[in-house]
């Protein structure tokens, strides 16, 4: 696989004003991330769908997307028409992320019922064939097990063609839907437990990463070296007490020392050694869109200007 040139990106999702979040989508441009990316939860944040349209619109380059959207909240033709009008009203910088949704809190608050993994995923997989449907040119018609589409065209049509799919997930069959039929694959944690915890923690380790790439290079076949893989950093700490930060961070993901300095999803160390590690990351895995998840973005400006097109 010819690597890809770095790309960054910053998940995001907390703004108190419009004018807060309008500064925070500007100083993220400012730093020059390539994108900015908001989760779909019911706890305190902001909607996604507003919140991407308010950070184009305060922006000029700035790409907007979603890591991701929980197909279950949303019928396919509303999420595929809302996302179709962002891409148009901001000129076509969306990338649209969709999963097959995971936090059972949300469902609890919002009185959905959960599912079982393998009917989430299938629910999402029928979703996500009907909005690529209603991107594409001409009438599209579904009938599937939970969706129907009749003879509908999806307006307004979007101005990337196509818009970059993003699908996230940790699984192999939510990544190898992913591998046949995303742009974007951002691997993730497995969240089949639908909590965050120690368990959790564990698969987003060098082994398990290893592993989800190997399902998605089996599912995608000839796809591969087209593929765009990300991952977020959840954890990202520039320091020059590596190895003592490290211990203090490793309890909470239940792994060695040695084991979350190998972990895609955290990154420690001075400047250069984050740089190194990226690279080092790259070879390895063919990981070239890092998204940095939180407020912290500031700190990670150094290495976005080291790595990004590079």
């Amino acid at each position: 696989m010819a690597h890809r040139k770095f790309r960054f990106a910053v998940q995001a999702s907390s703004g108190r004003s419009r004018e807060e979040w309008a500064e925070k989508a500007r100083k993220i441009e400012g730093l020059g991330y390539s994108s900015l990316l908001i989760p779909d939860h019911f706890d305190d944040q902001l909607a996604p769908m507003p919140a991407m349209m308010a950070a184009a619109d305060a922006t000029t380059t700035l790409r907007v997307g979603t890591l991701v959207l929980d197909n279950d909240y949303k019928h396919p033709l509303v999420h595929a028409k809302e996302a179709a009008t962002i891409d148009v009203l901001s000129g076509g910088r969306l990338e649209f992320g969709l999963g097959a949704g995971w936090m059972r809190t949300d469902y609890d608050a919002a009185g959905i019922a959960y599912d079982s993994p393998g009917v989430r995923i299938s629910r999402f997989k029928e979703g996500l064939t009907i909005i690529k449907s209603l991107f594409a040119d001409g009438r599209a018609n579904f009938s599937g097990t939970y969706y129907t589409i009749v003879d509908h065209e999806g307006t307004p049509k979007p101005v990337q063609k196509p818009i970059p799919i993003l699908v996230g997930g940790g699984g192999k069959r939510v990544l190898s839907i992913a591998a046949r039929e995303a742009n974007i694959i951002s691997i993730n944690f497995n969240l089949e437990q639908g909590v965050v915890n120690r368990t959790t923690m564990q698969t987003g380790g060098a082994a398990s990463t290893e592993e989800k790439i190997g399902w998605i290079r089996a599912a995608a076949g000839a796809r591969f070296d087209g593929l765009e893989l990300s991952v977020t950093v959840f954890v990202a700490v520039v320091t020059d007490d590596q190895a003592g930060m490290a211990e203090r961070i490793a309890p909470g993901f239940g792994m060695s020392p040695a084991e979350v300095l190998d972990s895609p999803h955290a990154l420690i160390g001075s400047v250069d050694q984050i740089v190194d590690v990226l690279q080092a990351r790259r070879e390895r895995y063919g990981i070239s869109y890092i998204a940095f998840s939180g407020d912290g973005f500031e700190r990670l400006a150094p290495v976005v200007a080291r790595l990004a097109g590079t």
